[in-house]
C-alpha cells in the first residue's frame, strides 16, 4: 500500500505507535474534563466558582512546572518523561472514583487536578518534542496535522464517551474508564526506539542554568516570544471564561449536559478541517493567516452572550475550532524548524506554561466578574478584547511568517543560539 511505502508519513514506525497511543489516551484525556465537571457542579450546586477552582488548579500546575518540565524533557528519553507523566495521571485519574463525592472537601479535588497538570506539563513538552526524533524534517509539518488530527478526533469522541458513560453509569465510573483508556494508551509508548542522544554527565549544565536557557531562547525569538504572550491573554479572557461558562449556562439554559459536550466535539471537527485545509493551502505569510482566522475564536463567547438556541452555540464552537486549525498546521512545525532539537523540550514547555499562564486567573475571576460587570457585557468585552490583541501582534518581528529574517540568524544572537 502507499501509505506505508517507504518515505511516506505512515512507514515510520516510532511514528505510528506514537500516533495510536495519542488516538487512545487522548480519548481517556477528553472525557475526563465532562466527568469532571458534572462531579464538581453535582457536589455544588452548579456554582461556576467551585468549577473555576478546581478546572484552573489544572492549568496553574502548567505556569509552575512547565519549565521544569521542559528540562527534564531534554535531559532524558522522551519516551521515558511520557511513560512516567502518563501513569501518574492514570493513578490520578483513578483516585477521583473514591473521591469524588459530595463530602469531599473541594480543595482536595483541586489538589488532585493540579497534579494532573503537574502531569500534563511533562508529557506535553515531550510530545512535542519528540517529534524530530520520529520524522525525518520535511514529514514535521505532515505529522504534526497528523497528531492534531488525532488529538482533535479523539476529542470529538471523548466529549461523547464521557457523555454517554455518564448517562448510564455516572461522574465516578467514567474516571474508572478513563484511567484505563490512559493505561492502554501508555503501554504503546514502550514499543518506541526513540533517536534519543545522550548527554554525558561532564557535558551536562546545572539544571538552573538549562531552565535559564530555554527562557532565553523564547526571548531572543521575538515572534516565539511575542505569540505565547498575547495568546496568553487572549485565552485568559476568551478560554478562561467560555470553559466555565459554557456548561453552567447551557444546563441553566437548556437543562441538559448535552449541548456542552456536543460544543466541545464540534470544536474539535473544526479544528481538524481547519488544519486539513491549512496543511494544502499555498500561505505566503503563515503567521499573518493564522492571527486572522484566530479572530474567529470570540464567537464562542459572544453565543453565550447570546443563548438563544443550542444551534447558535454549538455553530459557534464549529467556528471557532476552524480558527485554531492554522495554529495546529503551522506552529509546532514552525519552532521545531527554527529551535535547535535540544532547546526544544524547554521551549515547548515554555509555549505551555505560557499559552496557559492567566487561564486560571480568568477561570476565577469569571463568576466575580460576571456578577459584577453583567454576564451579557463581560462576554462581549472579552470577545472585543480578542480581536484587538490579535491584529497588534502582528507588527512583531517575524510573527508575520513565523520565522526569524535571516539577518538575526547571521548575527551573533543567532549563531549562539544554533550551537
Amino acid at each position: 500500500m502507499k501509505l506505508f511505502e517507504a518515505g511516506s508519513l505512515w512507514s515510520f514506525k516510532g511514528f505510528r505507535l506514537f500516533w495510536f497511543s495519542n488516538t487512545i489516551f487522548i480519548i481517556g484525556a477528553a472525557a475526563f474534563p465532562v466527568a469532571l465537571a458534572v462531579a464538581v457542579l453535582d457536589s455544588n450546586g452548579n456554582d461556576p466558582k467551585s468549577l473555576g477552582v478546581v478546572l484552573g488548579a489544572r492549568l496553574l500546575a502548567a505556569i509552575l512546572v512547565s519549565p521544569v518540565a521542559g528540562v527534564w524533557a531534554d535531559r532524558l528519553p522522551r519516551t521515558h518523561v511520557m511513560i512516567g507523566a502518563d501513569l501518574f495521571r492514570a493513578i490520578l485519574v483513578f483516585s477521583l472514583v473514591f473521591l469524588a463525592i459530595s463530602s469531599t472537601p473541594l480543595w482536595v479535588l483541586a489538589a488532585v487536578v493540579f497534579l494532573m497538570g503537574v502531569g500534563d506539563a511533562f508529557g506535553m513538552s515531550a510530545a512535542a518534542a519528540i517529534m524530530p526524533s520520529l520524522l525525518p524534517r520535511d514529514k514535521l509539518m505532515a505529522g504534526n496535522v497528523a497528531r492534531t488530527v488525532v488529538i482533535r478526533t479523539s476529542s470529538i469522541l471523548g466529549p461523547g464517551v464521557g457523555a454517554g458513560a455518564i448517562l448510564l453509569f455516572g461522574a465516578r465510573e467514567t474516571f474508572i474508564l478513563t484511567g484505563i483508556l490512559f493505561v492502554i494508551g501508555t503501554s504503546l509508548i514502550f514499543f518506541i526506539t526513540e533517536d534519543f542522544k545522550h548527554i554525558a554527565q561532564e557535558d551536562k549544565q546545572t539544571f538552573f542554568i538549562d531552565l535559564k536557557e530555554g527562557m532565553h531562547t523564547v526571548w531572543q525569538i521575538k515572534w516565539i516570544f511575542a505569540l505565547i504572550a498575547s495568546t496568553s491573554f487572549q485565552l485568559m479572557f476568551i478560554v478562561g471564561v467560555e470553559s466555565v461558562l459554557l456548561p453552567v449556562i447551557t444546563r441553566r439554559e437548556f437543562e441538559t449536559n448535552n449541548v456542552f459536550a456536543i460544543s466541545a466535539s464540534v470544536f474539535s471537527l473544526g479544528a481538524i478541517i481547519g488544519a486539513l485545509i491549512s496543511l494544502r493551502l499555498k500561505v505566503k505569510h503563515q503567521g499573518q493567516f493564522c492571527i486572522l482566522v484566530f479572530t474567529l475564536l470570540s464567537t464562542t463567547t459572544l453565543a453565550l452572550a447570546f443563548p438563544f438556541t443550542p444551534y447558535i452555540i454549538i455553530a459557534a464552537y464549529f467556528l471557532a475550532g476552524l480558527s485554531v486549525g492554522p495554529w495546529e498546521a503551522f506552529w509546532a512545525a514552525a519552532v521545531q524548524k527554527e529551535v535547535p532539537q535540544s532547546l526544544q523540550g524547554r521551549v515547548f514547555s515554555v509555549d505551555h506554561m505560557g499559552s496557559t499562564a492567566l487561564i486560571p486567573l480568568g477561570m476565577v475571576l469569571v463568576g466575580p466578574a460576571a456578577e459584577f460587570l453583567g454576564e451579557r457585557p463581560m462576554l462581549i468585552g472579552v470577545s472585543i478584547l480578542h480581536v484587538l490583541i490579535s491584529l497588534s501582534v502582528l507588527k512583531v518581528t517575524g510573527v508575520r511568517d513565523l520565522k526569524m529574517p535571516a539577518s538575526f540568524w547571521n548575527s551573533s544572537q543567532g549563531e549562539q543560539l544554533r550551537r
